[in-house]
């Protein structure tokens, strides 16, 4: 091969699918701006046991980068390039200190917790049948608790945009401070992502009209009512457990637990 080749390893949540997407836009926008041009050509591994066995062709745990660090390569850097690249899914993480990322490519996704709250007037209807789909979805319970919330704390888990509008800030603040809230901490390999993909957009109708078995879409009636609060990133799920569960969780403590003195 006449040409250098780039080797590259990624990590992230849901990093194959995510990945081969920013390929994909890559190689249309270079097609479009240079249809006659010689492109790079991008190859990237498509299972675990591929990007762990190819992975060790070309690094060992000493070239890895961990943690919150990350590389940006400009693309005109690497103008005639042919790129190879590794990406794998290990759950999310915000841990700083050194990490074989071979090792999680063998442990696979790690189970993490994240907080769903269920608003006032819902949980107190729908616990039933909310709890039912938990368990299908492979939750476990580690924490619940009912809550009046107080309007400091309603405010933190209204989305920014909803802050911008004044009216929209009130009346979502009143409806969440209006009566008794359910918060659950729940558990099971990338869960915070889950959580999210089964409750769907803010608006239920909005989520009605992607898939009414999203739940806002079954429990939700406007953007102001629309059923739940869930952690959004893991980042975030981390400040919800410390912020609803001060007292701790009734899950055996993991490792990421105790990293982040949850």
């Amino acid at each position: 091969m006449s040409n250098p080749v780039l080797v590259s390893v990624f990590r992230g949540i849901d990093a194959y699918n995510a990945l081969a997407g920013v390929l994909e836009g890559f190689m249309q926008r270079r097609e479009k701006l240079s249809p006659s041009a010689s492109l790079p050509q991008a190859v990237m591994a498509l299972t675990p046991e591929v990007t762990f066995r190819q992975a060790v062709l070309f690094f060992t745990e000493a070239d890895f980068v961990t943690g919150k660090t990350c590389f940006i390569l400009q693309e005109h850097t690497y103008h005639s390039l042919q790129s190879l690249c590794f990406s794998f899914s290990v759950g999310e993480s915000w841990r700083c200190r050194a990490e074989s990322l071979f090792t999680y490519l063998h442990t696979g996704a790690q189970v993490l917790c994240t907080v769903l709250l269920i608003k006032p007037g819902v949980w107190s209807q729908s616990l039933a049948g909310i709890l039912r789909n938990l368990d299908l979805e492979k939750f476990t319970l580690v924490g619940m608790k009912h809550i009046d919330l107080e309007p400091a704390i309603a405010l933190g888990l209204l989305p920014s945009e909803v802050k911008q509008d004044p009216a929209a800030l009130e009346a979502h603040c009143t409806y969440l401070t209006s009566g008794t809230a359910l918060v659950l901490c729940l558990q099971r390999p990338n869960a915070v992502k889950k959580l999210v993909d089964l409750l769907g957009p803010e608006d239920p109708k909005l989520a009605q009209a992607l898939d009414p078995c999203l739940w806002r879409a079954q429990y939700g009636t406007s953007t102001v009512h629309n059923g739940f609060y869930g952690s959004k990133s893991y980042q975030m799920a981390v400040w919800d457990m410390k912020l609803f569960f001060p007292e701790g969780l009734c899950c055996a403590k993991c490792q990421t637990l105790e990293e982040e003195e949850v």
